[in-house]
This record gives C-alpha cells, structure tokens and sequence, in this order.
C-alpha cells in the first residue's frame, strides 16, 4: 500500500495534536511517510511540534517529521494539505464575539457579524496556503478545515476555482456521532443520511440504516425530547458548559421544523435575542477555549515534552476528525466514500442558486467528489439559505472590491442584525479592531 506524504498546516494548533494522533491510529487504512507541520508562528508551533514529534517517535517511528515556517520546506514533495489556520488567532476570535455582543446582537465565531469578520480574516490566509500547494505540490489535495468555512469556500470558488481544495467540516460529523449514541448504534457508519444546507446552517431531511430502515421517527421523537444531549456522551471535543446549552437547544430548533433535523448552529438564526440574553458579554465562547481547551492542550504538551514521553498523557485522538482520514482515503484509493462536503451547488438543489457552496452528500473518488441530487427544497429553508448565501457572496465580494458598502449591506442581510444602523456602527467597530487584517475599505 502506498505511503503518503501529508502536511498539517495550522501546526500550532490546539487541534494538532488529536489529528497526529488519529492518523497514526489509522495507518493500516491511510499509511504516511512524512508529517510536516507548517506555521507562521513559530513559538506556538514548537511546543506542539516538539510533544507530537515525541508521540510519532513513540507509535510510529518510521514517520519522517519536520516542522518548519518555511514554506517551500513544507509544501514541496506532499500529497495532501491538512488546513485548519486562525488568522488572528484566539485573541480575534474574542473581539469577533465581544464586540457584537456590545451592540446587543450575536457574539459567535462563524455566525452573524463575528464570522464576517473572521471571514475577512481567513479569506487572505486560506488563498495564501492555496497558492503554495499549487507552486511546491500541484497534484495535491488540500482538504479545508479553517473556518468560517462558507465564506472561504465561496472565497476558493471565486478566486482559485479550479485549486484541488475540498472545504469540510466536522459539526454534522458530531451532531451524527450524538445520533448514533442516542440510537445504540456503532458507528455513523451504520447510518446513511440525506443532508442539505450552507456550512453550519443545513438539515438532516432523511436518516436511515445500512438495511434501508427509516431512523427519522425514532430520532425526531429523541430529539423533540433532549436535543441532541446524549447523558455518558463519548464526544470529547464539544465537553465545555455551552456545548450542552447547544445541544439541548436543538430541541427548540427542531420545533419549528418537525420535518427535518437541524444543525445545532440554527439557533442563532432562529433565536438570536435567546442567545444574546444568555450570552456573559465579558466572558464568552473564546475565554472558555482559552482557559479549558488551549491551557489544557499546551500543558499536556509541555509535560510530554518535559517526561520525553506521551505516557500518562491527558491528550486524546480526535474522534470527529476521522473523517479527514476517510477523506483522503476517498482521494488517494477511488472509493466512493459517501461524505458530507461542502461544494458549488450546479444543480444539487434544483430551485435554489448554482454558484452557492452547498453542503450536501457527495461520493468521493480520485477526481474528487460527485454531489447527490437533493431536489427541490422546501420554502421555509430556501429563503432561510437565499438570505445567508446572499450574505456570504456579499463579504467575499467586499473582500475582493475592498468595498465598505457591499460589507456593511452583509451585515444588514444577517439574520442576527436588527437593523442597517446596528449593521454600520458593528462594522466600524470591526474595521478598527481588524484594521491589521483586513484590506482597506473605500
């Protein structure tokens, strides 16, 4: 079986080290030869690098590591491109979810004014790692990761619209996982879904086991119940207090479509004042990152790096991004794994818009994926999907204009914003905390 040569870039993250570990779990189904690491920020990167080049030593020692800032060093002579970046990192992501919040509307990290500006952030960054796969490694495959995921992918489709890139995301991966938990089965794997929608704002219209048995009632009775709260969950990524009110809140949010199932991300869509009331304007999602999850990674790193052993390690794989490996493996042996991707709708959903960047089923081969026809799409979320792609297509096109006017009409098109004066004192609020990141609007 042939030996691939992968690079993680983002190799500062936090995420990092539950992927290297997942990867090497999976080498009888995905074999590497070579891991790198890529970061432009090498203090950050040197603690993760130096802990997860320990555990390879430790679990597979025949792996060639390097971690490097150096771009050509680290995108020569690969065959797949792990991205998941944070330009501005977590010190951003608060502004993205603080200032919002300071105006009474949504503080989120991908949705409503917060995502917009870290869209504007991300657009550069994705396009610049785009770039260096297409000098150093033109057959390879980058699979995306970096969030917002919509707008990047709309960015990608844009401006490098024949790149190898495949834009994904783990949510449904997760939300899937509750399912199956709350279904006793095995695996998602047992399940075949019918899914369509934009990143983090879909619905799940069919669910089914490997026999053709309909799931849905079953699951809609569970759901109208607990959400997608499963007591004794093995989900160890979505752990912190929030994740349980959002979880919980899926209840509500299937109310108002009893015909579907939703992501968990609706909720601030269909109830952004419900968010805004419950959200700590001093102390939000990216403070609870950053004293649980980014403490507790660089601890444990630290301390592997400090015992020259991952024994006794708090790190654990990330189970979610299993699929990042069924991915690859779709790529690289042609077998048609069916996967949730994110992908320019032309015709998927007949009556909505073929340039929007779908996420819907598609069968994954060497050429990449082929999308499943979803048909028509019910009223209610056709014009929920027509005002959010509308958004999407708006900020990538100020991006791209440098335009004020089309950024300050997205932020008006939001959901979340109540009104077009909001949606101008939000962004010149924006433009000043991003004015490092962003180009400059005229």
């Amino acid at each position: 079986m042939r030996k691939f040569s992968v690079l993680i870039a983002g190799g500062g993250s936090t995420y990092t080290p539950g992927i290297v570990m997942m990867l090497l779990e999976n080498q009888d189904k995905f074999p590497i030869s070579k891991l790198k690491f890529y970061d432009n920020d090498p203090e950050r990167q040197d603690i993760i690098a130096k802990a997860c080049e320990i555990i390879i030593k430790e679990k597979a020692p025949e792996i060639d590591f390097l971690a490097t800032t150096d771009p050509e060093a680290a995108f020569t002579d690969v065959d797949f491109v792990m991205a998941h970046i944070r330009v501005g990192k977590y010190k951003m992501r608060e502004l993205d979810e603080k200032i919002p919040l300071q105006h009474g509307v949504v503080g989120q990290e991908t949705c409503g004014p917060g995502g917009i500006a870290y869209g504007m952030r991300s657009i550069s960054g994705v396009l610049e790692l785009v770039d260096y796969m297409e000098r150093y490694s033109p057959n390879a495959w980058m699979l995306n990761y970096s969030n917002p995921a919509a707008i990047v992918a709309e960015a990608t489709r844009r401006l490098r619209p024949n790149s190898k890139i495949l834009n994904i995301c783990d949510m449904p991966v997760a939300i899937e996982s509750r399912l199956v938990e709350a279904l006793g089965l095995q695996s998602r794997k047992d399940m075949n879904v019918r899914y369509y929608g934009l990143n983090h704002f879909g619905w799940w219209t069919d669910i089914r086991d490997n026999e053709g048995n309909d799931l849905m009632p079953q699951l809609k009775k569970y759901v109208a119940e607990n959400g997608y709260a499963v007591e004794g969950s093995a989900d160890n990524q979505h752990v912190d207090p929030s994740w349980d009110v959002t979880y919980r809140k899926a209840k509500d949010l299937y109310a108002l479509d009893p015909e579907t199932l939703p992501n968990t991300y609706l909720k601030y869509y269909y109830y952004p004042d419900y968010v805004v009331e419950h959200s700590d304007k001093n102390f939000t999602r990216a403070n609870e990152v950053m004293a649980g999850r980014e403490t507790q990674v660089f601890t444990a790193c630290r301390q592997i790096v400090s015992n020259q052993t991952m024994e006794g390690s708090e790190l654990e794989v990330d189970e979610h991004a299993t699929y990042i490996v069924d991915l690859a493996r779709a790529l690289a042996y042609n077998t048609y794994e069916r996967m949730l991707l994110i992908v320019e709708n032309n015709g998927a959903i007949r009556n909505f818009d073929h340039t929007a960047m779908v996420e819907i089923p598609c069968l994954v081969g060497a050429n990449g994926p082929e999308p499943l026809v979803m048909g028509d799409i019910p009223q209610f979320q056709k014009g929920l999907m027509e005002q959010q792609v509308s958004v999407e297509k708006l900020v990538v096109e100020a991006w791209i204009e440098h335009s004020y006017q089309k950024l300050w009409q997205a932020m008006t098109l939001s959901r979340t914003v109540p009104s077009a004066k909001v949606a101008k004192e939000l962004l010149d609020d924006l433009i000043e905390a991003n004015k490092e990141y962003w180009p400059e609007l005229n």
